[in-house]
């Protein structure tokens, strides 16, 4: 049964850092690409940062790009997501996911931008 669970969120002041960590499990993890999305309170869920089945390829969304960093570890089975110069309009709940190939969504975790 696939299986995400993601950990690291918390209340930061602007300007701040945070390290989102993402536990897999239920499939052959270093097959498949992965990204990091989140929701905030009444928007859709976007996809912010994406990485490849072997880390190769890694792009991001314009609202994130130079400030957050997308990282895996094969060996076990985790993505990463070292977000740096944190905004308010960060705030969101965020997960891990390959939705095109998996139904499930984990309970995500909250992060809030906040002085």
């Amino acid at each position: 049964q696939v299986h995400f669970v993601e950990s690291g969120g918390g209340l930061v002041q602007p300007g701040g850092s945070l390290r989102l960590s993402c536990a897999a499990s239920g499939f052959t993890f270093s097959n498949y690409a992965m990204s990091w999305y989140r929701q905030a309170p009444g928007k859709e869920r976007e996809r912010v940062a994406f990485i490849s089945s072997t880390g190769s390829v890694i792009n991001y969304a314009d609202s994130v790009k130079g400030r957050f960093t997308i990282s895996r570890d094969n060996a076990k089975n985790m993505v990463y997501l070292q977000m740096s110069g944190l905004k308010p309009e960060d705030t969101a709940i965020y997960y891990c996911n390959n939705p095109t190939a998996f139904g499930t969504w984990g309970q995500g975790t909250q992060v809030t931008v906040s002085s």
